[in-house]
């Protein structure tokens, strides 16, 4: 028997993480607050809660970033950290279909994060704000021991049928996602593998010549606010979403897992970028392995009914790479040879 999720000490109920995937730990922390009350709000499953409003609907997400987690700040400017923490969670919104409205900032605050580089921390914050007309509205500022600490609640809004949950896909769906995928997670091996080499250099100077844009794409990625607009104008309407910010191998499993389905995608349609492949051949990386399992693309994988094909490849600004099966068929890759493997993902326990 698994040992249980909480602890009662005689004063207080204490959270104890188990050692456990990670989807794992968050059903298991859904399934404990499933039987309090929702409050009017969905519960948890999605990039964002949902709180119904009528007509419309207002999406809510957290998200948290780590120094040396999800950032290295040695090797990114305040300027850029600061603006990707806000894309990571307009992303989230965008992944429901709604448009993003406002944000909330806490900082955790190392002594080598104060002054000058919270300055430029905040001038990357306020583009991001300033580019999706977004109001930062509050928030809270602490000190830290140990590194930076970026904790972001973003909001947005919707028309109520314009929500897009992951338990929406239906067999015989097309998956489509807006952009090429592992050029962010060959940009981060970039900067690691620059900052290893340099690390006792007096004056460094890396090598990012000719890898501007895997660098751009980790440093800077875009919450694709723009696609969901290109999508109402011609009348396209996802019947599940998700933000691919844990790899499209991970991101696809939640899709399959929430919707009760199963899917095919093929290797041949994975959009990889011709500079992610060369540097992930120079660094003898599977640039497969990059685009399935490297995470941090921050693009959209939806679905979309098969109907839909004509005006989904006449839009030209995503690309289809498979379909919805039935739930016991699995989620499969298959090969240019025609051979069908199935997909594993580390946050998963199988």
């Amino acid at each position: 028997m698994a040992p249980p999720l909480f602890v009662y000490t005689g004063k207080l109920t204490i959270f104890v993480p188990m050692k456990k995937s990670e989807f794992s730990f968050i059903d298991d922390i859904a399934k404990t607050f499933g039987a309090l009350p929702h409050n009017g709000f969905e519960p948890i499953g999605d990039d964002c809660t949902v709180l119904d409003m009528g007509a419309d609907a207002l999406v809510i997400s957290t998200d948290m970033l780590v120094e040396d987690v999800h950032f290295l700040r040695g090797a990114s400017s305040a300027e850029e950290v600061g603006y990707k923490s806000l894309m990571v969670n307009l992303s989230d919104v965008a992944a429901m279909g709604a448009t993003p409205t406002a944000v909330l900032l806490s900082l955790s605050l190392s002594e080598a994060t104060q002054g000058e580089w919270v300055e430029g921390f905040m001038r990357g914050f306020y583009e991001g704000c300033a580019k999706y007309g977004v109001a930062l509205v509050g928030g809270d500022t602490t000190a830290s021991m140990n590194g930076l600490v970026i904790t972001i609640s973003a909001t947005g809004r919707a028309k109520k049928s314009d929500i897009a949950y992951r338990s929406g896909a239906k067999e015989h769906d097309l998956i489509c996602i807006t952009s090429n995928l592992g050029a962010a997670y060959m940009g981060l091996h970039l900067l690691e593998r620059e900052k290893r080499v340099l690390k006792d250099v007096e004056n460094p100077e890396p090598k990012f010549a000719g890898h501007e844009y895997l660098l751009e794409r980790y440093l800077k990625p875009r919450a694709r606010v723009n696609i969901l607009d290109a999508l109402m104008e011609e009348g396209i309407k996802p019947t599940s979403m998700i933000d691919l910010s844990d790899g499209l191998a991970s991101d696809l499993r939640q899709i399959c897992r929430s919707s009760q389905c199963g899917a095919r995608i093929y290797l041949e349609r994975i959009p990889i970028a011709r500079q992610t492949t060369e540097l992930a051949e120079e660094m003898h990386i599977d640039p497969v392995i990059a685009a399935l399992n490297g995470g941090e693309d921050h693009e959209l994988m939806f679905t979309v009914p098969l109907e839909m094909q004509e005006k989904v490849m006449q839009l030209g600004l995503v690309d289809v790479i498979g379909h919805i099966t039935r739930e016991e068929a699995g989620v499969i890759l298959v090969t240019p040879d025609g051979e069908g493997i199935a997909l594993k993902a580390q946050a998963f326990d199988r």
